[in-house]
């Protein structure tokens, strides 16, 4: 590949991520110590970025140099981007940040499509529910936190920075032009077997198991409101809801554009793997798309499938 063809496509990059220029050259000029009209120079390409100030930029923004000059390797490179939720730094928040950015970036193209197929409560729904996005990180910090006694419910704390960005993204997501979700059968029933392991070890107490019912009842209030009209209330974009008819082993999605394009594997609960590799991100699109032969679309269509599935969720949430 020519020297010109990976560097646009590495310029390209960083317009994706940043489709205000003047926030891209405000963190450039932070980032890489120097002055606006240096970035300017390099930006409008009358200057070339240098190759430490290229790796530089890779490496703080998470930008693969693999997957732009597409080394023929026989091998897809995924990344992973480990993030404090609870407690995040500086750094982690600015990430954050960056991926609500780049969320309402595809809210203004009218073919972006996000899918997401799962067998836990997925994020973009859990962060608009205070106790049940709370319970999400407390098991989290149970199963890979590094305190060696297990924190209570009670006492998990979540940051003033974290709860406004859980906020912001619960809002981005409803910008999505169409939004696609398979469902596991079992969905509530895991998220209610949780719980009621948690509560029986007494790291959740009566009074929070309640704000967590609570939150399951309004959760699914919202969801039937979402299937009956098939948009977000919201914003009245497309959101096509299914109830898959064969066990889901984990999350996974991928957000398409004819622009941008990148894939995730959901693992340790709260961490992804993604890549924007073009090949592997059209596999996962056709992969997932399939996914629906086995499924039952319960948004709009078919209304018995969706009564029976949400009265059975509405019995297993009472019986917590």
């Amino acid at each position: 590949m020519k020297n010109e063809v990976w560097y646009d496509s590495f310029m390209e990059t960083l317009f994706a991520r940043y489709p205000k220029k003047s926030q891209l050259v405000e963190d450039l000029m932070g980032l890489l110590k120097i002055e606006r009209e240096a970035v300017y120079r390099r930006l409008n390409k009358h200057v070339a970025f240098s190759s430490n100030e290229i790796a530089k930029i890779s490496s703080s923004w998470n930008i693969s140099l693999d997957s732009i000059i597409s080394i023929s390797s026989g091998k897809i490179p995924f990344m992973m981007q480990p993030l404090n939720y609870v407690a995040p730094s500086e750094h982690e928040l600015k990430i954050l940040q960056d991926i609500i950015q780049s969320i309402n970036y595809f809210k203004d193209f009218p073919d972006t499509e996000f899918m997401d197929i799962c067998n836990k409560l997925p994020r973009q729904l859990l962060a608009g529910f205070s106790y049940l996005n709370r319970f999400h990180l407390f098991k989290w910090l149970f199963q890979y936190g590094s305190s060696k006694k297990p924190v209570p419910f009670s006492q998990v704390v979540i940051s003033e920075e974290m709860l406004q960005l859980t906020a912001d993204y619960y809002v981005a997501v409803k910008n999505v032009p169409t939004t696609n979700c398979i469902f596991d059968r079992m969905i509530f029933e895991h998220l209610a077997n949780e719980i009621s392991y948690f509560y029986s070890t007494q790291m959740i107490t009566d009074e929070e198991k309640d704000l967590l019912k609570k939150d399951l009842y309004a959760l699914l209030d919202y969801l039937l409101e979402v299937a009956t009209n098939g948009c977000y209330p919201e914003t009245q974009n497309r959101v096509n809801l299914y109830i898959s008819n064969l066990s889901i082993n984990t999350n996974y999605s991928y957000v398409y554009t004819n622009r941008v394009s990148i894939c995730f594997i959901h693992v340790f609960d709260k961490y992804d793997i993604y890549t924007h590799d073009t090949e592997m991100t059209a596999n996962f699109r056709t992969w997932m798309q399939l996914k629906k032969r086995s499924s039952i679309q319960i948004s709009e269509v078919d209304q018995k499938s969706r009564i029976e599935f949400f009265a059975k969720q509405r019995q297993i949430v009472d019986s917590l």
